[in-house]
């Protein structure tokens, strides 16, 4: 299930490592970025799997217990070992639990209830976002696609998505997932995240007055959202270079 996942890692880093002692300014901060992500990535298939072990070697023990309560087999330097191996676990357990996807959700505050998704559409996601903050985007789009086939309301795996096709270039897509979620979504930050990017994708057609009424939409359902300005600024100046922003630091900060 992994195998593809642990093959890109190792590729990333073997990149990293060979792009590294030449990188230098805003190259080596971005190879430090990523290097971060792999960590991050590392450290949290670790506490899960640990997590796992823990929960296995609980159930087993109990299944053995149940089975056969008047045999049992010793082995003492296991046996040694074994409050130490479970102490480990639990540590990791908990770390686990305290452990988040990367990326906002919306919570009850902002009128919306968290999303209850299940552990294989949280598994895609969570590989989605992972390619996603390495900047390959073609493996990113896959994971995604997949999760919304199988959680076709899901908001977040949506954004995600939609933004992967963003840095992708492609616009037709982009523009069709951005659609999709200001329709699902409640949430102002990513309501105006969806606007800004119509607005973007109007403005590389050089559709300048729609992707103004965009703009301007992504500022009224979140005037926090400061890209939104910015990038109206840079239409209505129309100098002949734009120079836009379309949010996608907002999703991995």
């Amino acid at each position: 299930m992994f195998a593809h996942l642990f093959a890109t890692m190792n590729d990333k880093l073997d990149e990293i490592r060979r792009l590294y002692p030449r990188a230098t300014g805003s190259r080596r901060d971005q190879l430090d970025r990523q290097l971060d992500t792999l960590k991050e990535m590392s450290d949290t298939i670790v506490e899960q799997w640990l997590l796992f072990e823990e929960k296995l070697a609980d159930f087993l023990d109990q299944s053995k217990t149940s089975a056969a309560p008047s045999i049992k087999a010793t082995a003492p330097s296991k046996a040694a070992s074994e409050p130490e191996r479970s102490a480990a676990h639990k540590e990791a357990a908990a770390a686990a639990a305290t452990t988040h996807t990367a990326g906002p959700s919306p919570s009850s505050k902002d009128g919306q209830e968290e999303w209850s998704l299940s552990t294989e559409v949280a598994i895609q996601i969570s590989k989605g976002q992972g390619y996603f903050k390495l900047h390959m985007f073609s493996h990113a789009a896959t994971e995604l696609e997949q999760a919304i086939a199988m959680a076709p309301d899901c908001q977040l795996a949506r954004m995600f998505l939609a933004m992967t096709h963003m840095h992708l270039q492609q616009w037709n897509d982009a523009q069709r997932h951005f659609q999709i979620l200001i329709s699902l979504t409640n949430y102002a930050k990513w309501r105006a995240i969806g606007y800004n990017a119509l607005g973007c994708i109007q403005a590389v057609g050089m559709n300048l007055d729609l992707a103004e009424h965009y703009f301007l939409k992504a500022h009224d359902a979140d005037p926090s959202f400061a890209d939104s300005l910015m990038n109206l600024k840079c239409c209505k100046e129309r100098n002949g270079q734009l120079s836009l922003r379309f949010g996608s630091t907002e999703l991995i900060r």
